[in-house]
């Protein structure tokens, strides 16, 4: 089984080696052309030779950080409720309803923003299709997956630190503030970035509700278009260095999702080491 488990690993890491060296050969002829400064510009247009990422960066990080900003605390206090405070059946059947929601195609999520959400924000702001809507339905999606990792960690926690704070006349909510919370708070971090990752590669649902205007947001009320989006809508008829800047584009999300990995890997083993 432990070699099993070693070919797996193996397996993924030669994987995700190939798919970068597949997308640097692809891009390395327009790289070898184009200063890298070009990339950062504000103007896409590849028939007058512009390559601009910075609209499609800045409507990504306006999305997933907004997103994030509300999944993050709520996955927690979901799984806080979970843990401490709900009873075996409602713990129990909680873990299966979000286990179920975070399965859910992220196309259902689209349409039900494009339905419900994008009209009800274009009564405040029209259009509604903005970085609203995508902050809205990326942070119902990403919110399953926020509650299931906050809810193993805090799992993993040693019983006895509950239990001594209860020995010692703590109240529930004040050895869960400041004992469980932060002895989970590595963890917990790690997770956070996981969705961090998880929210940067999303695509359809994204690219539903926000309207994929070539612009750097300004508001949340703007339209805007994420990297992710960005390809999926432009690749179908891409070709030359148009179609060598969109495989840039899916190697800098490949790179910044492999930072967050590694990162929130580490931060796992810095945890366990601190456990010992």
């Amino acid at each position: 089984m432990l070699i099993l488990s070693q070919l797996s690993g193996l397996l993924s890491a030669i994987i995700i080696f190939l798919i970068f060296v597949f997308l640097i050969f692809e891009m390395l002829p327009l790289l070898m052309r184009v200063d890298l400064l070009q990339f950062v510009n504000s103007n896409w247009s590849p028939s007058n030779g512009s390559y601009g990422l910075w609209p499609m960066v800045a409507g990504s990080i306006w999305v997933v950080v907004g997103a994030v900003a509300i999944a993050a605390p709520l996955g927690i206090a979901v799984a806080i409720f979970n843990v401490w405070y709900a009873p075996y059946i409602i713990s129990s059947i909680l873990q299966v309803v979000l286990a179920l929601l975070a399965g859910i195609p992220s196309v259902v999520f689209g349409l039900w923003g494009l339905q419900v959400l994008v009209p009800k924000i274009n009564i405040v702001q029209p259009p509604g299709l903005s970085v609203l809507a995508g902050i809205f339905i990326l942070a119902i999606m990403i919110l399953p997956t926020a509650a299931l990792l906050s809810d193993a960690t805090l799992r993993s926690l040693p019983k006895s630190y509950m239990q001594g704070a209860m020995a010692l006349g703590i109240g529930r909510w004040a050895a869960i503030r400041h004992i469980l919370l932060p002895a989970a708070s590595t963890n917990l971090i790690g997770a956070i970035v996981l969705q961090v990752g998880r929210a940067i590669g999303e695509t359809m649902a994204v690219l539903m509700v926000m309207g994929n205007a070539l612009q750097i947001p300004t508001d949340i009320f703007d339209p805007a278009r994420t990297l992710t989006s960005h390809m999926a809508l432009e690749m179908a008829y891409a070709s030359g260095d148009h179609r060598r800047a969109l495989f840039l584009t899916g190697f800098l999300i490949l790179l910044i999702v492999t930072t967050l990995v590694l990162f929130s890997v580490w931060l796992g083993r810095r945890q366990n080491y601190e456990n010992r």
